[in-house]
């Protein structure tokens, strides 16, 4: 067993409130899981409106399934306009 972990920080300039940070936030969520398959929550910056750390997870029987599965959560992450990369991390254990 394999698991694949991506965590980003990143900017929301369009954000200019918590609710709107959570809006887009839920999305971003919402389409990774249904696109992808993944595990995905919000694990820093909860109280700040225009900064958010996010955890991707997932679990596979060989390396490069999930090799692959993080290379598609990056992807995912470059290609949408309303937030900033600051941070990745990817870690396979």
């Amino acid at each position: 067993m394999v698991v694949g972990i991506v965590t980003v920080r990143i900017s929301l300039p369009e954000s200019q409130s918590l609710k709107d940070k959570r809006r887009i936030i839920k999305s971003l969520k919402d389409r990774a899981r249904n696109a992808m398959n993944v595990s995905v929550a919000e694990v820093g910056y909860q109280d700040k409106w225009q900064i958010s750390e996010i955890a991707f997870a997932t679990v596979g029987s060989a390396g490069d399934i999930v090799q692959k599965r993080l290379s598609e959560i990056d992807k995912f992450l470059r290609s949408d306009p309303r937030w900033v990369l600051l941070d990745i991390n990817t870690e396979t254990l």
